[in-house]
């Protein structure tokens, strides 16, 4: 047990520095995902390649390449697994379920129609490249058609709000669009868990069966949603009676591990549970709390889950699908492409507008990682099927930020004669330094929150939010000395309000400074300490 704690903690240590370091060369200097970053760190270090020198002081090597079908040991996959549920987890937190609701048409087509050919084309191409995959409902197919249909808004996120185009109906779609990829996802690898274990108890696959597992897990994903929603008010409202902030935030958390395990013994993935939960906590008024709370947490254990799934690449084991894996990324990026296109080209987007919402939804992310390492740790897919999928992220990845900037050249993407808005309103604003900025910045999205509106940081490199209110959607950014707001005309009015508001706050505060006579020393340190946390707080 001591030498197995002593590999543990080099290992981690040795994960920790990799993936800082890793990342933030691809987000710095690469102009890339972090995440793009976190997964080179894990291949790099990992089993098949440096992990497996051997080191006369460990008496082998630190990733030796374990028994089964997960190269790595059971306790740093265990570490991982726990990754992926507050990575789940803190995505609930900051859905917003009644714009979800309420938000209809375009998004809800333009998500649906990439599902549907993403699927479709991934388990085809699959069942074409693999002999011994003889149709769509083999769970390798099934597996690799649900990869094929998570999107990772971070990226595109990141490229909407640089160029200002957030609030634009393009950017609005894509966002609407990405959060029911994910929740359709998850429901999805619900379905086909449950598929797979009738196909593996059984031999083949009913229809009848088929039904049963669907109804399960759509029923067990609406009855915890429900029930979860309902009690999570008056969960946080009996923990406040305790005055501790600590207690609210380490129960919620327990409460998403709790539902996690009970998802897998009900043959669902514990990411489900996560993900329920955090859903459920992020309609109380305790949510950014927790976010926030959670964020150390987060940002130690997260990057271990995506190094891990970089470990898991058996770069011999890829040679032999490397063309299933170019053939399965290109029908991939022509399933979003075209799913996603066709019905925003329908919703009244004209063709510059539905090539940006097609080319939005391309990125993959963490839903499609999550999916591939519970395949692979159910022994459904092989190291050579995991590769495939790693591939398939990398390079959609690598391919979308150079073609959405490409396609947001040009004039608006939205038919006029719909008689819809088509232009963004963007109100700027200019300070002295950036931390004055910053002040304003914490300011207005406090006074945003006393109006009831949900604040969703889109982007937690960069100060980016999109800020919600039913059918009101707008965006706020700061960089460095400025601060953004980008709005439909509509709402132009309420925004330029509630700035002027903050400012007359702000001049009030600081005229009391003034007014100070002679303020000693320790004032002093006591205000620019103030200034110092929050500015550290935020990065």
């Amino acid at each position: 047990m001591t030498h197995k704690m002593l590999i543990l903690v080099l290992q981690l240590g040795l994960i920790i520095l990799a993936t800082r370091l890793s990342g933030w060369f691809f987000s710095r200097k690469l102009k890339q995902s972090q995440v793009l970053g976190e997964l080179a760190a894990g291949m790099l270090i990992g089993p098949y390649l440096l992990g497996a020198v051997h080191i006369p002081a460990l008496e082998g090597p630190l990733f030796a390449i374990t028994e089964g079908t997960i190269p790595v040991s059971p306790e740093l996959y265990g570490l991982a697994t726990v990754g992926s549920v507050i990575l789940l987890f803190v995505s609930g937190l900051e859905t917003d379920l009644k714009t979800f609701i309420k938000f209809s048409g375009k998004g809800s087509a333009v998500g649906i129609g990439g599902i549907v050919f993403s699927f479709l084309l991934g388990s085809g191409v699959t069942v074409l490249f693999n002999p011994a995959v003889d149709s769509i409902m083999h769970p390798t197919a099934l597996f690799l058609g649900t990869i094929s249909t998570a999107t990772s808004v971070g990226i595109t996120a990141r490229i909407l709000s640089e160029k200002k185009k957030l609030s634009t109906p393009e950017g609005v779609t894509i966002l609407a669009a990405a959060v029911l990829d994910d929740v359709f996802s998850i429901v999805l690898l619900s379905i086909v868990i449950g598929m797979t274990a009738v196909a593996a108890a059984g031999g083949s696959i009913q229809w009848g069966p088929i039904g049963v597992v669907a109804v399960k897990a759509i029923g067990f994903w609406l009855v915890c949603t429900v029930i979860g929603i309902i009690a999570a008010p008056h969960i946080i409202k009996g923990l406040k009676y305790f005055e501790s902030l600590e207690l609210i935030v380490g129960a919620s958390f327990g409460i998403a591990l709790v539902l996690a395990g009970l998802s897998e013994m009900v043959g669902l993935a514990m990411i489900i549970g996560a993900y329920i939960t955090g859903l459920s906590f992020s309609q109380t008024d305790a949510a950014h709390e927790i976010r926030e709370q959670i964020q150390g947490l987060y940002d130690f254990l997260v990057p271990i889950f995506f190094c891990v799934m970089g470990m898991m690449v058996n770069f011999a084991a890829m040679a032999d699908v490397i063309w299933f894996g170019l053939a399965f990324t290109v029908v991939g990026l022509i399933g979003k492409l075209f799913g996603c296109g066709i019905p925003a080209y329908l919703a009244g987007f004209n063709l510059r507008g539905s090539v940006r919402i097609g080319v939005g939804m391309i990125p993959r992310g963490e839903v499609a990682l999550i999916i591939a390492g519970i395949g692979l740790s159910a022994g459904v897919i092989g190291t050579d099927m995991f590769g495939v999928a790693i591939m398939n992220m990398l390079i959609a990845s690598v391919a979308a930020p150079p073609l959405l900037i490409k396609s947001f050249e040009g004039g608006s993407g939205y038919r006029k004669a719909l008689g819809e808005k088509e232009e963004a309103i963007s109100i700027e604003l200019e300070f002295p330094t950036e931390l004055t900025s910053s002040f304003l910045r914490r300011s207005l999205i406090d006074g945003f929150r006393r109006e009831e509106f949900f604040v969703n940081r889109l982007d937690h490199s960069a100060q980016v939010y999109q800020i919600r209110k039913e059918r009101m959607i707008f965006t706020l950014m700061q960089q460095k000395t400025r601060i953004i707001v980008n709005t439909p005309p509509e709402h132009e009015q309420l925004i330029r309000l509630m700035m002027i508001e903050e400012l007359l706050t702000f001049k009030e505060f600081l005229s009391g400074l003034e007014t100070m006579k002679s303020p000693d020393m320790m004032g002093a340190e006591l205000i620019m300490g103030m200034f110092a946390r929050a500015e550290a707080h935020d990065r």
